[in-house]
This record gives structure tokens, sequence and C-alpha cells, in this order.
């Protein structure tokens, strides 16, 4: 919906088009606005959904109603056609529900095209105008014989695609066939993975896809730097959403996906698809609290879990199993668990190998997979280029989730293990992850981690060989509640940094006025114990990382947490022209 009024009883209310937090298939979802509604209210709403659903002769579907810190998630099911008219049963149903216990609100929030709340019956005409008028039979026909044939389905607002990659056809939904007259021999599935999870998403994501190739696959990948098929890029941006998995899914050469699909995605619109091989989640840490009713790390932890549901009762789901989280609330699911820890010993990994279950770990400094029965060692750890010599332990964690993740799609040992020794050699393997320059004794690192746990990961491998003064540019999304802000500050302040400068990011401030996360973090930092003449305010982030540059001396370490896309190419071509020129700390920098 478009911007509420002040005294509409509701935050957002949105279609859910694929398998979603609240049940494997679409429908609609509400955030009520205020306080917790109590159980009257919630009885209510549900009372009226029911009869609008049955009024509107919809099937009986799940119902979910999810109360939580910032009042509740109200969801149910609804045809794949009928979305939009979902989403106004799902208001005027919270309406009616609200208006019972605190007065009527119908005269300022009823406008023409809306279902009335005094009048019930004039409502029912009114979403049955609306359910006519948005119903796709031909849409409904060609996607249940599609599911008959066990084919993957992608809508959108202007599409239809049947198949995946090399084995799929894309009709506008205004020019659909007659399912009577496709050659269905023509359209087949590809293989897929999911990769969610707080840190490493796009890492695992981009690994795994390295993997795929060297499998002989033509490989697509959507990550939050945009759509890539076989390492060429066809769209730039963050794509770790459906709409990137739908580029994906739809290119024409593609053999293999791998598809980055994160928390705002996922809670949204749910997932795009609704088969895959495998899915990983990483793991869950404190990041993004506070929207869509998430507060808490057991809620985001059922967000991530929501890639399960694509994978049946046989795909394999690979979990952290450091996350007791993850783990407990993946009891009751019906799919296959892979584990990966760097503890051998770890007591979920030998329960999964008593039972022939899927593992990968570290033993004796060797990474090892045990698959289907059978022990595989990889390699050694510390030769794997994006172990960083073994310091970067968040990525050898990486590591052993994308080798469980490519042999759950079928690539072999041997192509997994070369993979593993090679990804990372490259800068342009893994751009903007873990990346490092060295100016003389300067080394100057370039990273994404935009949270508490992944710059404890960063600073830790940046900090391990000691040495002189850190330096450290510092900013936060501004769609994050202020405590999380203030973590990300306590968490930089625990090394002790002799430069702090804090930026903007752009295009992130999401509704904050620019330099209010800046503030929010310098008073953090000054708690914390950071001298008040160590921190800087630099809000473009590439003149902070220049500023930076000029500061260092031979020694120091800077690490260059960027953001911004623009930013993140810049630094990083500022950086190996640097180095090209044999640049080394005291020099000037070139000119802008």
């Amino acid at each position: 919906m478009s911007t509420l009024p002040e005294f509409t009883p509701f935050d957002d209310s949105r279609r859910l088009t694929g398998f979603n937090l609240y049940f494997g298939d679409v429908g609609a979802v509400l955030e009520t606005r205020g306080a917790p509604p109590d159980e009257a209210a919630l009885q209510a709403w549900d009372a009226a959904v029911q009869r609008a659903c049955d009024a509107l002769g919809w099937p009986a579907a799940a119902r979910v109603a999810r109360p939580h810190a910032s009042g509740a998630s109200l969801a149910f099911a609804a045809p794949l056609d009928q979305l939009f008219c979902a989403t106004e049963v799902n208001e005027w149903a919270w309406c009616c529900a609200h208006e019972a216990q605190h007065g009527p609100i119908a005269a300022r929030w009823h406008a023409p095209g809306h279902p009335a709340l005094w009048d019930e019956a004039a409502a029912m005409e009114t979403l049955h105008a609306l359910a006519a008028a948005e119903r796709q039979p031909a849409l409904v026909r060609l996607v249940r014989a599609a599911e008959r044939r066990a084919l993957p389905v992608l809508i959108d607002d202007e599409q239809l695609s049947i198949g995946a990659g090399d084995g799929a056809a894309c009709w506008p939904l205004t020019q659909l066939p007659l399912a009577e007259t496709l050659d269905w021999t023509s359209l087949h599935a590809v293989p897929v993975a999911l990769v969610t999870g707080s840190n490493g998403k796009t890492t695992t994501v981009r690994l795994l896809s390295a993997m795929a190739q060297a499998h002989g696959w033509h490989t697509g990948h959507s990550c939050t730097d945009g759509v890539f098929v076989d390492g060429r890029a066809i769209e730039a941006g963050d794509y770790s959403g459906p709409a990137g998995a739908r580029v994906v899914l739809r290119a024409a050469d593609v053999q293999a996906a791998i598809l980055e699909t994160a928390r705002g995605g996922l809670l949204r619109r749910g997932l795009a698809v609704q088969q895959a091989q495998v899915a990983v989640v990483t793991n869950v840490s404190d990041d993004h609290f506070g929207e869509y009713g998430i507060h808490d790390l057991a809620g985001l932890a059922a967000v991530k879990l929501t890639v399960a549901r694509a994978l049946g009762d046989s795909g394999l789901l690979v979990l952290n199993a450091d996350d007791d989280l993850l783990a407990a609330q993946s009891t009751d699911l019906a799919c296959p668990i892979g584990w990966f820890a760097q503890d051998d010993a770890h007591p979920r990994l030998q329960a999964a190998r008593e039972q022939g279950g899927a593992t990968c770990t570290v033993r004796d400094g060797q990474l090892c997979l045990s698959w289907r029965g059978r022990q595989h060692d990889l390699g050694a750890v510390t030769a794997m280029p994006l172990s960083f010599a073994g310091r970067a332990r968040y990525n050898i964690a990486n590591l052993a989730a994308a080798a469980l993740a490519a042999a759950a799609l079928g690539i072999g040992v041997a192509t997994i293990a070369a993979s593993l020794l090679q990804f990372g050699r490259a800068r342009a393997d893994n751009p903007g992850r873990l990346q490092h320059w060295q100016f003389g004794s300067l080394r100057v690192f370039v990273d994404y981690a935009h949270n508490p746990e992944g710059l404890h990961g960063l600073l830790d491998v940046a900090t391990a060989q000691g040495g002189g003064r850190l330096g450290l540019l510092l900013g936060q999304a501004g769609n994050r509640e202020e405590s999380a802000i203030r973590e990300l500050a306590s968490m930089a302040a625990r090394f002790r940094p002799a430069r702090v400068l804090l930026k903007d990011i752009e295009g992130y401030l999401r509704g904050r006025p620019a330099g209010e996360v800046a503030a929010i973090l310098r008073q953090q930092l000054q708690d914390d114990g950071v001298p008040a003449d160590a921190i800087g305010v630099c809000l473009d982030e590439m003149a902070a990382v220049r500023d930076l540059l000029t500061w260092a001396q031979a020694g120091d370490v800077l690490v260059l947490p960027t953001h911004g896309v623009a930013a993140r190419h810049a630094a990083r071509a500022l950086l190996d022209s640097l180095q090209t020129q044999g640049w080394q700390p005291g020099l000037r920098l070139p000119p802008v």
C-alpha cells in the first residue's frame, strides 16, 4: 500500500507471493499498529477473514496471527490470482476488529473502491467486484498443470514462467497460452541452492557458484552485488530477494542457480521458488530487529528457516551446528539436515555421522566432508585462500557450508576440493569481502561487515598480527534500531581504534536525517572509552576512505567496511591503483 494515514490501525499490508514465515502457500499479511492486540481482537479478525473467504468462495486455508512486541502480524493463505483482493480482505477484517474495541474509524478510513466497514453486505459486494476484476483462470490452469508435472513456476506482476534456466519458457500475463498447447517436454527444472543467514551469505553464494561452474554447469547466481551468469554481471545492485531469483531462473543459458535469500525479501514477499535441492543457513545474529514484527533472535531464526519450505522431505538443509537456536527450531522439519562446525567432536556432528548423515568439519587442520557414509579429506584449511591462513574462522564456516551444499547439488568431491583451494586467490573472486592490500607495512582491509558479529570477525582477522594503530571506517543503515547501532559501536570500541571515521551509507538512510546514525555511533564510542579526538565524521564513504589513507602510517592497519555500491567499487579501484603505483603511507594520494 501507499503511505497510510495516522488513524489507520495498521502499518503495512502486502501480498505474500511465495512460501513464507507463516505457511507454505501464497496469501496476504498485515502489520497492526500500536500495542499488541488482545485475544478478543485477534479472534474477531479471524472470524471476519473467515466470513469474507466464505462469501468469496475461497477454499479453507491457513490463517495465522503472530503477536509480537510492536503489534501483530496477521496472515492468511489465498488463491494465487486473488492476492490484491486478499490484502483488501485483511485490511477490512482488521479494521472491523479494531473498530469493535476502539470506536468507529469508518468515516475517516473508507474510500471508493474499498470495502465499507459500516455495512458488511456492501463490503462483500465490493470484495466480489475486486475478486472478479483480478481473477485469472488461465493463469491458475497453467500453474496447476505445471505443478502436476513437478515443474517450477515463477509469477510476478507482468510475467509467468514455467521451468527454469535453459528449460524455462516465459509469457506476459496478458498472453498466456493454453495448457494443452504447450510442449511440456521442453520444460524442466535446474539444480537450485538457497543461501541465507546473518553473515556470510554472499561469500558462500560466490564460492558455491564457482564450484558449480567448475562442475561444468552454466551457473547463475544472485546476491547483494547483482545477478551473474558464469561470473558475468547481467544486473547490478542488491538482488538478494525474489527479483534476483527470477532473473537467474529465467536466464536462458542457466543450468544451475545459486540464490542469496535475504531476510527482507522473505518477510516482504516470501520465497521466489517452490523447489530447491539444498538450502544453507550460515548463522543467525542480532540484526534488522524491529522490522515486520521481528524483535529477537528466535524470530529471526524462524524467518531464515523459511527456506526449508522449498526442500520438501528430500532436499538438504545445511545448518551451523554451533547455532543452538537454529538447531532447536529445526527439530520438527521434514527435510534431512547437514551440519557444519569447526569442532570435529561437536555432539551434533557426531550424532549425525552415527546415523549416516552429512557433516563438514575441521579435523587435524583438514577440512573433512562426511557424505553418504564416506569420509573425504578436502585439503588443508590454511591452504584455502578464504581462510586467510586459517585466521578467518567465519570464512572456514562458509567453506564447510559450501562444501555440504555442493555435495547436495551433485558436484563431485574432487571438484569441491579443487575449488576450495582456488577460490579467493584473485580479488575478483569475492569482491568487497575480506579483501586485503599491503602498502609496505600498512595493511588495508575492505569488507561488507554490517553487524556486531561480522565486525568482530573482520577486526579479529585484521588485528591478529598486532603491529601499529588501528584506523576504522564505521557506519550503519538507518533502519536499524538505536540499540543495534550502539552495539556496533561497542564492538568497534573493544578493539581500541586510534582513529574512527563515521559515515552515512548512501541509499540506506531509511528515513533518518543525514548524520543521525553517526551521532549515535559517536556517543556510544565515547561512552565505551574511545577518546573524542580519535573520532571524526565524514559522511561520504569515499572521502572517509581517502582521509584514513592520508592518516595512516607504516605498520598501521586500516579496516574499511564499505556498503554503498558505488563506494565499494571506488574503494577497490583506488586501492588497486595505489598498489600499481607503488604508493606508500605518507605519500600524497592522487587527486579525485
